[in-house]
């Protein structure tokens, strides 16, 4: 099989690729560069494209043409929350502009399956019960514009199935963390597990954002998968769109299991043999105490199961961070 990956030279991306390559499909990468890195992708095609720009669709339809794709990942994307709040504008024309451009080049190219990589964060800060596993039939409500944007992009892929036939199908992703490969660690300080580890080897502490959530510990309950799990979720998604049965188009990937503030802390002290004594400071706002994933839907339609726990996450991210 021949299969574009968008964002397949960055962190998640560079995952996907690598167990194409092993699995024997063709992989053409198309990439702005902005994040990602050449050397990431192996032996893979490489397209340098900014989805964003109005240029892009005549390139995107020639590479897929040239390399006679068959099915896109989509992963490309901006993924700040922080970020997303001080520039909403320019997040939905990355973000949605980006996926619009890249649908019509598919129209344009023949080519009509589609594998989305969306967010837990479409689901913002769902009205359930504190500890509810949150399933896919929980009602979208996203807090932000990376949220917005990409719950966005879903309403416009799924738009495109009824109006020519385009078969796709929608990962939510929860905490993502951890290396499949040493070589292939996050390379963004952005969330808990790189941003303790980029303090503790610089001599500081991290800091814990509100020690008086309604958890056994006081500290935010997170579902972190392993980036490993989550690449090889991808492929078992792609798979899905060759079947004839689809019920759904949109899966929860995580554990289904919670980890703390404090328990990751706890984990990356027994991971790296370093003294780790967080500082407390407020809350943040639109944290909320527990984001777990319901993973009952993906386990039983495409028999997919993460397999890494939190010892294993941290341990491979810290192998990731020394090498």
């Amino acid at each position: 099989m021949s299969v574009l990956v968008t964002g397949g030279a960055g962190y998640i991306g560079s995952h996907v690729v690598r167990l194409l390559q092993e699995r024997g499909d063709q992989v053409v990468v198309v990439d702005d560069l902005s994040t990602g890195e050449r050397d990431r992708i192996g032996e893979a095609s490489l397209a340098v494209i900014d989805l964003a720009r109005d240029d892009s669709v005549e390139k995107l339809a020639a590479a897929m043409g040239e390399h006679g794709v068959q099915s896109v990942i989509h992963i490309a994307a901006k993924k700040q929350v922080g970020e997303s709040v001080k520039r909403p504008a320019w997040y939905y024309h990355q973000n949605v502009g980006g996926t619009a451009n890249l649908l019509q080049a598919m129209e344009q190219a023949g080519v009509s399956k589609m594998m989305f990589s969306s967010s837990a964060a479409t689901y913002g800060m769902p009205d359930v019960p504190e500890g509810t596993l949150l399933d896919e039939d929980v009602t979208p409500s996203p807090i932000n514009p990376y949220g917005e944007s990409k719950l966005a992009c879903e309403w416009m892929i799924r738009a495109a199935g009824t109006a020519y036939g385009l078969r796709s199908v929608n990962l939510r992703y929860f905490n993502v963390a951890g290396a499949g490969w040493p070589d292939l660690g996050d390379p963004g300080v952005f969330n808990l597990i790189p941003i303790a580890l980029q303090a503790l080897t610089s001599g500081r502490q991290p800091s814990v954002f509100g020690n008086d959530y309604p958890t056994p510990d006081g500290t935010c309950i997170r579902d972190y998968v392993h980036v490993l799990d989550l690449a090889d979720a991808h492929l078992a998604a792609l798979d899905y769109l060759d079947r004839d049965d689809q019920p759904y188009d949109v899966f929860n990937v995580g554990t289904g299991h919670g980890a703390s503030v404090t328990k990751v802390l706890d984990q990356i002290a027994g991971s790296t043999s370093l003294e780790v004594t967080p500082t407390v400071a407020e809350r943040r706002p639109g944290d909320p105490a527990t984001l777990v994933a319901d993973v009952s839907r993906i386990e039983s339609t495409l028999g997919w199961k993460a397999t890494n726990d939190l010892a294993a996450i941290v341990d491979s991210a810290w192998r990731a961070w020394q090498h």
